[in-house]
Order: structure tokens, then C-alpha cells, then sequence
């Protein structure tokens, strides 16, 4: 797995919006950061200031936007501003040619899951991670200051308290995952992802409690879980019931999906639709160490 070059203080990265529209205005507090305080130089899309209904301009001009920063050997880290929907329909659209021979990270969630497994499988690392929207909600300091050392080139080494809910065990292997409905979105795409031997890892929001049940379900008759080297649970967040309620929290309609497997589970990992979500580098090497008292998430030091 290629991993693309450590920023520098100096260096260009893009910022440009791969799904829904955005205020411009109030990115304008991101961008300082990413200028003043990591001290980058920030090249802007045409579509932060687009709007086509519910997106941010046309298929066109975010396929456009995307296109010219991937072709640009002076940007090294492209943003995407937020998720939302829209960015799996311009992927076909887009010419990695001069992405695969000079990779750059590509940083987003949500939505943006999509683009990231496309890139996973060109054999190249993308940082599933805060995005320039949420860069200064109440909370998220350690969220954006795990993005600037991935980023950086600091290695990843988490820790937090383990859950009773959690399945103790060991497991190696590449990191992947984000949004489960467009993890279930993805499959038959040339963006689907081969997950045995893998870490998986899951979140999402708004979505009702039966429809996680389904979701998981299509992982588990698709064979996306039973060869997982280990699972991770992230935020499931403002979920919602019908009148006749489902009966199972989102964490346990995963622990009924993965009943049947041997691999280590971790729950409530700080991941997803919450302040807390710490930057994930899709495709890395990590060890999974969840025992009774905490749970550690490090990447494999070659």
C-alpha cells in the first residue's frame, strides 16, 4: 500500500466540495487553520461557491474540480469541505492515471467513504477524517489535531477504555471501513472493497434502526464479515425507530450480525458523526489490541 508524501509547512493541498453544497462562508475559518496555523497554502474548488439543487454544482463541476487537483503536482492533500451525498456519481468520471503515479492524500468521511474505497483500490492511503466544515465545532480539538499529525507524518497510536460489550482478541491487518450505508452503497461498484484479513471499521447517522439491521445483514450475505481480521464500532448516531420499535440498539444488531465469527469487536470507538472522530488512515497496517480494561489501535512500524 502506497502511502502518499508527509505535508509540509509550505506545501498546496486543495479544498473542494465532492458532494453537497457549503456556505462558503463559514469554511473561511478552516481555511485559516490549514494557512495560518499548519501553515499550507490553500487552493479553492469552483465548487465551494456551486450549487445545483442539493449539491454542490453540477456532476460536471465537482468531477472538474476533483480531475484538476488530482492532476496537480503542486497540490499534495486534497479536502473535501463535507459529505452529504453525491460524491459515488462522478467517481467513473474521474482519470486517476496522474493520482497513481504521484499519489496525494485524499481527506473526507461520511459520503466521502466512497471515494476513499475507489482509492483503496488503486493501492494507495487516503485519511478518513474531520472535514474543513466541522473543523471548529465544540469538541473536536483532538479530532483535528489526529488529522495534522497523520497528516505530518506522526504514526497512529490510540487508546481507549474497553466496553463488557467488547470481544476480546488480537488482530493485524489493513485498516478500512467508514460509512456503513455506503459501504452496503458500494458493492458491485468498482469501488467495492475486499475485506477478508482486513480491520474493518463502521459508523453512521440518521438512519433507522431497522435499516442498520438490513445494512448489516447485506455485509454479512455479501461475505464482507466472515473473514474479517477484526471489527471496530464506531458513533451510530440520532438513530431513529418506527411506532413498533425494532427492539435492539445499533450495537446490538451488530453483535447479532457477528455472532457466528471468532474476530475481535470493539464498540463506541471514537469514530463517525460525533465530535470525536479521529482520523483513520484507510489502508494502514494497525494492530488491534482489545483486552478487558482498554482497547489500543497502532500502526504496524515497518
Amino acid at each position: 500500500m502506497i502511502q502518499p508524501k508527509n505535508l509540509q509547512k509550505g506545501d498546496t493541498v486543495g479544498l473542494l466540495a465532492l458532494a453537497c453544497k457549503v456556505d462558503f462562508q463559514a469554511l473561511i475559518p478552516a481555511i485559516e487553520i490549514l494557512e495560518n496555523v499548519w501553515g499550507l497554502k490553500v487552493v479553492l474548488g469552483t465548487s465551494l461557491k456551486s450549487e445545483f439543487h442539493q449539491f454542490a454544482g453540477t456532476d460536471e463541476i465537482r468531477a472538474n474540480d476533483f480531475q484538476e487537483m488530482l492532476d496537480n503536482p503542486t497540490i499534495k492533500a486534497i479536502f473535501s469541505a463535507r459529505g452529504g451525498y453525491g460524491s459515488s456519481r462522478i467517481l467513473d468520471q474521474i482519470d486517476f492515471t496522474k493520482f497513481v503515479q504521484s499519489p496525494k492524500w485524499v481527506v473526507g468521511f461520511s459520503d466521502i467513504t466512497a471515494v476513499l474505497c475507489h482509492i483503496h483500490n488503486l493501492n494507495i492511503e487516503s485519511l478518513h477524517a474531520t472535514m474543513p466544515k466541522l473543523f471548529l465545532q465544540e469538541g473536536g480539538e483532538v479530532s483535528l489535531e489526529s488529522l495534522r499529525k497523520i497528516l505530518f507524518g506522526e504514526s497512529l497510536n490510540y487508546t481507549i477504555p474497553s466496553l463488557t460489550l467488547n470481544r476480546i482478541g488480537k488482530a493485524q491487518g489493513q485498516l478500512i471501513g467508514g460509512n456503513l450505508a455506503i459501504l452496503t452503497h458500494i458493492i458491485g461498484s468498482k469501488s467495492d472493497i475486499e475485506t477478508a484479513g482486513k480491520i474493518l471499521f463502521l459508523e453512521d447517522v440518521n438512519e433507522y434502526l431497522y435499516s442498520i439491521d438490513r445494512m448489516m445483514i447485506q455485509l454479512k450475505r455479501a461475505g464482507k464479515l466472515e473473514n474479517l481480521a477484526g471489527l471496530i464500532v464506531g458513533h451510530f448516531s440520532d438513530l431513529q425507530d418506527n411506532t413498533v420499535p425494532f427492539g435492539k440498539t445499533a450495537n446490538e444488531i451488530i453483535q447479532d450480525a457477528v455472532a457466528g465469527y471468532s474476530f475481535p469487536v470493539c464498540y463506541n470507538f471514537p469514530v463517525g458523526h460525533e465530535p470525536e472522530n479521529w482520523t483513520m488512515p484507510i489502508g494502514r497496517q494497525v494492530n488491534l489490541d482489545i483486552q478487558e480494561t482498554e482497547v489500543s489501535l497502532q500502526e504496524v512500524l515497518m
